[in-house]
């Protein structure tokens, strides 16, 4: 068999003890003390223990393992010895070590390469191999291995104590050992090591323990061969794949168990969990994980070796999913002491009778002391390190406090039980109920402690700003982030949140994210402090805030609104119950009987049962239990490939892509596919669904070595040492997390270079020309005739100090309780003057989003200046002040008689600005029902605040007006929205807000809310999926349109078609050839159908009254292929391909298959037969299609009386009505479906360029379509009565073509335009 076959349960077995030379010479002194032995390999047990090639050895020529055959494995020889210097040996590959003493003839002789024989005996026997006067009980201890690679190995080691037999004659030798008849009788030693690569510690010592009981029975003649046959054995036993099916197999008297993985990246957990809570309180536990993840040199220390291993696991498992990356040695043996002295971080383990010498002699220690529960350091001096963070602190506290860790406390109401196994069982079901709570546990102290690393973060320039993240941190938790932020384990954990890693952490961080942070994430604002937030200072009670967040949304759901008691701290927000998933049910699979001789015959067989067990297995299982359907698909596909059918290993796993592909083993597959011989290959090009996986292996193969060099890579905010020119500047902004947007870091390029002006304007020039009057600003453009415009590193720094400072003053902003109650939860207040008199009284001008209002001075309270929305006029003017006229500031409310004025002096110009720019914004947003104006207008007042502070010159409210985006565009294009778009427009969202510029709405799909389904496990509420370009689908909850999340990545490829399959699947078909499937719940993409060949363009659904597959899909590809699917089992019933161009869309109508192509539309039958078909229409001298009809034929594509090409179509039951749109037509053809000869009606749209998209709601349809608006481009949408067949609406809302349309329950239709704009508008039904 291959050499890259997958590793089973058992990499290797190795047996180590005393030489039988040393053991000779002990016994003939036997006047002496009883020496340490220096413990030496004597056997060594790795597989294939069986070859194709000795399969004519049969049961009744030798047994399995007889000595003619070659194997794995030596021991010492009798005879003929020869000792091998040292040197000669390391340098063979796993040959014996240097103290081995081996047989001159020859012998295949093989170890495996992660093995290190020459340290073994040191690990097995730590404290040195005695020789006993007396038999002592067995002990086990466990061992890990690291490569230089950081792969880790573990080992179970058991010391088993057997007595050395005296000969009758005195000096000879029997059962394999010198003895002497004389004295005492003596024991030796042998430790067996059995050596896996996955983690399975209660497993294999549960083995070592069956094996001990035939090891006691046996002559030590057979030594050697039971251990071999125990080896053997469990080198056949298959490891589970990641999920809840989990393998069993019988190793008499007891039944092993063999846990699965809870998903790829975690290990398995088959260790007590809860012992380090037995040893620590929860304050130790917290100082041990601190000192993991600050890296430090922890050592841990107890009197019990096999302790060590198992606690220092446990907390590995603890810090998941971050890694530690630096030697980890849990058990150093007295030899083996001077690593500590290594000047690099480590996690070791040591015997406790060595610790006053190791802390006497290395300074810096984390000492974990597991016998006595403490923690202490080695240094005299030592002040201790930082605390956890107080609210991760308090909450992990809290959950420890409520942990149920006895397990004498469970059973206590329990009878005796009378079998070992099921008692066994018993415990094991409380042991893996426990260890997944401590797992939820801890993984919430990791998710608390860096829950708000991502918002640091910029994705698209791979860079993290500590010193920002440093600075949004509590004083006292400062230090603790500090030595934090310098570790590898952090740096590899900032490189899975850039790579948008969907593990463990981020699916809880999305769970338990509060609703503050979910509205931060649908509003790309900067960071400030919200009205709630502040309300932490305060002693009102927190009902005091408890108006609704977001309840200027529209909510189609009509729901009740959101529980008015607020999480207002990271410690409620972790305590309730909602992070608690509910478990899979755990199946188990259970081996067949091994087989008695082990050749390779009776191997096959065994594999073979296997294989039919698993078979059937599966066979009884439903279309539900897909998940579990898929563990099977991948243990059928690890035995066959081991049992060398490759082929049916590669259709085993090319399933898995229907069932769950997250469990796909991509280096698996591909070992398998290097390794298929040629017949097999063509045997597998032959078979489709094999070919394809092969292809798709080789191009994601080529996909991983093309991918960019900076996928790794994590960079530091760094303000410029140089000159920035446009590009790079726009490269720092995004970095810097100031603002994302393309086109307003372009306007503040503008505005940070204003200093270049056109040669003869002066900044007197300047000064005369920006005045402020009652209507607006007088922009000046300033040119720099052909020069290349920089920004100065200096200016960068003073800009984006002033932008700090500012963000850090807002965060001091106290204000009193009287005022936070009037205004609203997520107010923020953004801008504060200097104490100013105004009409109102002395205070201070205070700006959110929404309003400005005036802190008086004296006793602090609030007085409202106006709502942005209500403003009328913002102008200045000169007040006089003794001899001096100095500027002031006036706003003209509509809900106040008199004019607001303040005298703010110097400021007064910024204010003015600053004002006027969030006004223009309020008045765009209300126009156009998009909040993101008030937003954008919102980042561009505070960057106009920067760029004044960052300045300081006369030039400064110049450059400032350089980001008045909307208050110039209120000048150059009316705000005013049509009033027939301004009734029916409901709201705006953008789903491209974590962008850095728009991505065109591919597709766009609504899917109704579940009832009896809980938020917490994706259901419940109405879900809104936008597909954007690349893969990425944004999801909204439609009963608030908040971002549920960034985006699930199918793909990478764009998106043609969604399709709502049931409560559990969710179709996209995508250009790269692949059906990609949700689960809605799960809000997880692990299923896929690769059966087309080219681009999916389009899904349908119909039921039908079959009992055994009522429920039927139909995709089809760009080329003309349909398949029709099972959507119980994800098989293929059937599939046909059509003679068509381009095949863009199909509907099922009346039993009858309809598709769309871009050169006719067909009539099908089910079994692929064209009924019908109409060819594009003719264009006759109006300009006006008709069209001709044949049966089975069309015009030739050459026609000169053809044009264009077909876009959409709609079926009518009702009329019995076939409505079709043209890319670039400005009509729509409206036929009889019983005579399609040519269309009865034409229907003209007015200013269209070409219809893209049509919907029908209710008696309307929805047509979406390029078109020209005030002789823009605009994307347009026509609402045309069915009935009457007359445009009633002519809906204008995108600034780019309108390319997706959808339904919310007949209630809301949602449109999504390409890229220009990439918005979604929500309107109302009539």
């Amino acid at each position: 068999m291959a050499d890259n076959i997958p590793s089973g349960f058992v990499e290797a077995c190795v047996v180590v003890g005393a030489a039988g030379d040393k053991l000779k010479q002990l016994l003939q002194a036997r006047d002496k003390d009883l020496p340490l032995l220096d413990p030496e390999v004597l056997q060594v047990h790795a597989p294939p223990f069986v070859s194709k090639e000795s399969s004519s050895d049969s049961p009744g020529h030798a047994p399995a393992f007889s000595r003619i055959q070659k194997r794995r494995s030596f021991m010492k020889k009798k005879r003929d010895r020869v000792t091998t210097p040292s040197r000669e040996l390391a340098k063979g590959d796993g040959e014996p070590p240097a103290t081995t003493v081996v047989a001159s003839t020859t012998e295949d002789v093989s170890v495996p390469k992660d093995i290190d024989l020459i340290a073994l005996p040191q690990l097995c026997f730590p404290e040195g191999l005695k020789i006993s006067e007396e038999c002592k009980e067995d002990s086990y201890h466990f061992l890990v291995f690291t490569d230089v690679f950081g792969n880790r190995t573990h080992g179970v080691v058991v010391q088993y104590h057997r007595h050395i037999q005296a000969s009758q004659d005195g000096h000879g030798h029997q059962n394999g050992h010198w003895t002497s008849p004389k004295g005492p009788r003596l024991y030796t030693t042998y430790a067996i090591c059995v050596i896996s690569k996955y983690p399975y510690y209660n497993a294999l010592r549960d083995c070592l323990s069956c094996l001990l009981i035939q090891l006691r029975t046996c002559r030590m003649v057979d030594f050697e061969e039971r251990v071999k046959e125990f080896t053997a054995k469990l080198a056949l036993v298959p490891i589970p794949p990641p999920g809840q099916l989990h393998v069993v197999f019988s190793l008499r008297p007891l039944q092993i168990f063999l846990p699965s993985r809870e998903d790829k990246e975690r290990p398995a957990v088959d260790l007590d969990l809860h012992l380090p809570f037995l040893c620590f309180r929860p304050q130790q536990l917290l100082e041990i994980i601190t000192s993991i993840l600050m890296e430090q040199r922890v050592v841990f220390v107890s009197s019990d070796w096999a302790r060590l291993t198992l606690v220092a696991e446990c907390f590995m498992r603890f810090i998941h999913p971050l890694h530690w990356q630096h030697p980890f040695v849990p058990i150093l043996s007295h030899q083996m002491l001077d690593f500590l002295m290594a000047p690099t971080s480590y996690l070791m383990g040591c015997h406790a009778q060595h610790i006053e010498e190791v802390a006497a002699e290395t300074d810096d220690l984390i000492l974990i002391h597991i016998d006595e529960g403490i923690v202490s350091s080695s240094s005299a001096d030592h002040h201790g390190l930082p605390e956890t963070p107080w609210a991760a602190r308090e909450c992990f506290t809290r959950r420890v406090e409520g942990l149920q860790i006895h397990y004498d406390l469970e059973v206590c109401r329990l009878g005796a039980g009378t079998d070992v196994n099921d008692l066994r069982a018993q415990r094991r079901q409380w042991q893996h109920t426990l260890n997944t709570e401590i797992q939820r546990i801890t993984l919430e102290l990791i998710v608390n402690i860096f829950r708000d690393v991502h918002d640091h973060l910029n994705y698209e320039h791979r860079v993290f700003n500590s010193e920002e993240f440093l600075k949004c941190r509590e004083p006292a938790d400062q230090m603790f982030y500090k030595k934090v932020l310098d570790t590898h384990i952090f740096h590899s954990f900032l490189r899975d949140r850039l790579n948008k890693k969907m593990d463990s952490f981020s699916r809880m961080e999305l769970k338990t994210r509060s609703d503050i942070h979910k509205l931060r994430t649908m509003m790309d604002v900067p960071r400030r402090p919200n009205m709630q937030e502040m309300a932490r200072k305060c002693t009102t009670p927190e009902n005091r805030l408890s108006r609704k967040l977001g309840m200027s949304l529209p909510n189609l759901a009509e729901r009740a609104p959101m529980d008015s008691v607020r999480k207002t701290s990271l410690k409620k927000v972790t305590l309730n119950g909602e992070v608690k998933a509910p478990q899979k049910p755990i199946k188990t699979f259970r081996l067949p009987e091994f087989p008695p001789p082990l050749s390779y015959v009776y191997v096959q067989n065994y594999y073979s049962d296997m294989i039919s067990q698993l078979g059937k297995a599966m066979s009884c299982l439903g279309p539900e239990d897909s998940s579990l359907l898929a563990r099977y698909h991948y243990m059928r596909g690890f035995v066959s490939y081991v049992a060398g059918k490759r082929l049916d290993a590669l259709g085993d796993f090319q399933n898995l892509h229907k069932t769950d592909t997250d469990i796909f083993p991509v280096e698996l597959v591909r070992a398998l596919v290097d390794s298929l011989a040629a017949d097999e290959r063509s045997q597998a090009e032959r078979r489709p669904e094999l070919a394809r996986l092969i292809s798709r292996s080789k191009r994601d193969h080529e996909g991983e070595q093309a991918r960019p060099d900076n996928f790794a890579t994590i960079k530091k905010f760094q303000l410029p040492r140089t000159h920035l020119q446009r590009d790079d500047f726009v490269r720092r902004i995004q970095e810097s997390g100031i603002v994302k947007d393309l086109n307003t870091i372009h306007r503040l390029f503008d505005a940070l270079t204003v200093e270049t002006c056109k040669p003869g304007l002066g900044w007197q020039g300047v000064e005369t020309a920006v005045k402020a009057s009652s209507q607006s600003i007088f922009y000046i453009d300033s040119g720099l005739d052909g020069q290349q415009k920089q920004v100065d590193p200096e200016v960068f720094r003073f800009f984006y100090t002033i932008w700090k400072e500012t963000e850090a003053e807002a965060q001091d902003v106290d204000l009193p309780t009287a005022v936070l109650e009037h205004l609203e939860t997520n107010e923020c207040v953004y801008k504060l003057s200097s104490s100013v008199k105004t009409s109102h009284g002395v205070g201070k001008i205070a700006m959110t989003q929404r309003r400005l209002f005036l802190l008086t001075d004296g006793r602090p309270g609030y007085v409202e200046i106006t709502k942005f929305r209500d403003i009328e006029e913002v102008r200045i003017s000169s007040a006089p002040f003794l001899l001096l006229r100095d500027p002031s500031l006036k706003i003209k409310s509509s809900l106040r008689k008199e004019m607001f004025e303040a005298n703010l002096k110097s400021e007064c110009d910024l204010w003015a600005i600053m004002i006027k720019e969030m006004w223009a914004g309020r008045k765009m947003a209300d126009e156009h029902k998009d909040p993101q104006y008030m937003q954008q207008a919102l980042t561009n007042a505070l960057l106009m605040d920067a760029v004044v502070g960052c300045l300081q010159s006369q030039k400064a409210i110049y450059a400032a007006s350089k980001l008045a985006y909307f208050d110039k565009m209120k000048l150059e294009v009316p705000m005013m929205v049509p009033k027939t778009t301004a009734e029916t427009l409901k709201h705006k969202i953008n789903p491209s807000l974590d962008q850095t510029s728009p991505h065109a709405v591919d597709v766009l799909l609504y899917t109704p809310g579940q009832l009896g389904v809980s938020g917490t496990d994706g259901g419940g509420n109405p879900k809104l999926w936008c597909a954007l370009s690349d893969g990425k689908v944004v999801v909204f909850d439609a009963a608030s349109w908040s971002m549920q999340q960034n985006s699930v990545q199918v793909g990478s490829s764009q998106l043609n078609c969604m399709l709502g399959v049931n409560q559990q699947q969710l179709w996209i078909g995508s250009q790269d050839s692949v059906i990609y499937i949700i689960n809605p719940r799960s809000m997880s993409c692990n299923k896929q159908l690769t059966e087309h060949r080219s681009e999916v363009t389009g899904l349908a659904l119909e039921e039908r009254a079959d009992k055994y597959s009522q429920l039927v899909a139909y995709s089809c590809s760009a080329e003309g292929t349909v398949i029709v699917w099972d959507v119980s089992t994800l098989q293929v019933r059937k599939h046909f391909r059509l003679s068509c161009e381009r095949l863009q869309s199909l509907q099922v109508h009346n039993g009858w298959l309809w598709c769309c192509a871009c050169d006719s539309i067909l009539e099908v039958r089910r079994n692929g037969a064209v009924q019908r078909r109409v060819s594009l229409p003719q264009q006759n001298p109006r300009g006006s299609p008709s069209s001709t009809l044949s049966r089975g034929s069309s015009l030739s594509r050459g026609s000169s009386l053809s044009r264009g090409s077909f876009s959409c179509f709609l079926l009518f039951d009702e009329t019995e009505q076939l409505w079709s749109g043209c890319a670039d037509a400005d009509e729509l053809c409206v036929w009889h479906c019983r005579d399609l000869t040519k269309p009865f009606h034409r229907i003209q749209l007015q200013d269209c360029a070409g219809v893209l998209c049509m919907i029908k709601v209710k008696n309307q349809i929805w047509v979406g379509c390029r078109g020209r608006s005030m002789g823009q481009a605009r994307g347009k949408i026509y609402v045309v009565d069915t009935e009457r067949h007359l445009v009633e609406k002519e809906l204008v809302a995108h600034s780019d073509r309108v390319q997706a349309l959808c339904s919310a329950e007949d209630r809301y239709v949602l449109s999504g335009a390409a890229r220009e704009d990439g918005k979604i508008a929500i309107w109302k039904v009539e």
